[in-house]
């Protein structure tokens, strides 16, 4: 089985499609490849990974200024050219498709030359490239019901999580009350500027809080001394690397929500307070978050409602609440999918005409 894995940009889409490639080499044996782009973490991840990696020249076409419209425009032909000419080269049984940049000009050369393809979509708004082709696909892969809307051949699977995040353990009882905070490796200002200015009033809501903070290395100092001054009980880094472990000393998240930060919450049944990215193209953060509050698994705090009164209020009400953060945690793990991986890779082989008895 011969697979090209289109797109990336972020850790969002990279770290699933990893997953994804992982999955189809180990149960069907496949050969596959990537297509990205220069300016994407694909460059360091795909490689690292043990797959290769073919780059293509285009940049975004939404949420962008006319200047880099009119580039991209121009660089699209020429993108799907070079995505033709990968596909003739390859011969790819199925192309699966991630999002970013470089989805879109590889799925529009591979649905020209009739390679069958898969949309992977994480979030409920399909980003602008998944949007563009979705009329194109044979199938698509997708973590909300909801976002079925947009495709045919529509099947719930889920994103891929790291194993460890399931495997979170629940809380001891007479742990003192941990939040966890962060706002993606590069973290969040505007979560972290907040938490700071909402520190003293914290802990005097919730005296015994104990708070893990990841702030990224730009608001690390500053965040650093402020947790000092208020001589908090806390753990501030500029970025983590055992998140799960992480995740299993807390009894709450505040943090943004993106397709695998929302992922990774319901894994490890995560009750969590969404903070957003108002700039997220599409606003796709703010339907994923509203997703998971409708459901009973999750808080939504706009930026703009972003205030220390409101951090306090939200956060003292929750973690005081055993009860409340019981039920949340059940409803984030409604939300989860431990296969994903296996079910995206299954439904890739299935479009390509791959029976499941040639799984290894």
């Amino acid at each position: 089985m011969r697979v090209i894995v289109a797109g990336g940009g972020t850790g969002g889409h990279v770290i699933p499609a990893l997953a994804i490639a992982q999955e189809l080499r180990s149960r069907y044996d496949a050969l596959v490849v990537f297509i990205g782009t220069s300016r994407g973490i694909e460059t360091r991840l795909v490689p690292a990974a043990g797959f290769e990696l073919h780059l293509i020249e285009v940049g975004g076409l939404n949420r962008v200024d006319f200047a880099t419209r009119l580039k991209t425009l121009l660089d699209l032909p020429r993108a799907v050219t070079a995505s033709a000419r990968l596909v003739r080269e390859f011969r790819p049984d199925v192309m699966v498709g991630v999002g970013g940049y470089a989805s879109g000009p590889a799925m529009l050369a591979a649905a020209m030359m009739n390679v069958p393809t898969v949309a992977f979509e994480p979030n409920v708004v399909p980003g602008f490239a998944n949007r563009l082709v979705a009329p194109m696909v044979r199938a698509a892969a997708v973590h909300f019901k909801e976002t079925c809307h947009y495709f045919h051949n529509c099947q719930v699977t889920g994103v891929p999580v790291r194993r460890e995040f399931f495997n979170v353990p629940k809380r001891a009882k007479g742990a003192p009350p941990t939040l966890l905070v962060f706002g993606g490796s590069q973290g969040a200002h505007a979560i972290n500027q907040a938490v700071v200015d909402a520190l003293p009033r914290l802990m005097a809501a919730v005296p015994e809080i104990h708070i893990i903070h990841q702030t990224g290395e730009k608001d690390y100092p500053d965040t650093q001394a402020a947790y000092l001054v208020a001589m908090a009980s806390a753990e501030v880094a500029p970025f983590i690397d055992d998140m799960p472990g992480a995740f299993a000393r807390a009894d709450l998240v505040l943090c943004r929500s993106g397709a695998s930060t929302v992922a990774e919450i319901a894994a490890a049944g995560k009750p969590a307070i969404f903070a957003p990215l108002p700039t997220a193209a599409d606003d796709h953060q703010s339907h994923n978050a509203a997703a998971l509050a409708a459901g009973g698994a999750a808080r939504l705090l706009p930026q703009a409602e972003l205030t220390p009164e409101r951090l306090v209020t939200e956060i003292a009400s929750l973690l005081c609440d055993r009860g409340g953060l019981h039920k949340m945690s059940e409803a984030a793990r409604g939300f989860a999918h431990p296969d994903a991986a296996a079910k995206i890779a299954s439904l890739a082989a299935r479009v390509a005409g791959i029976s499941s008895r040639a799984a290894l």
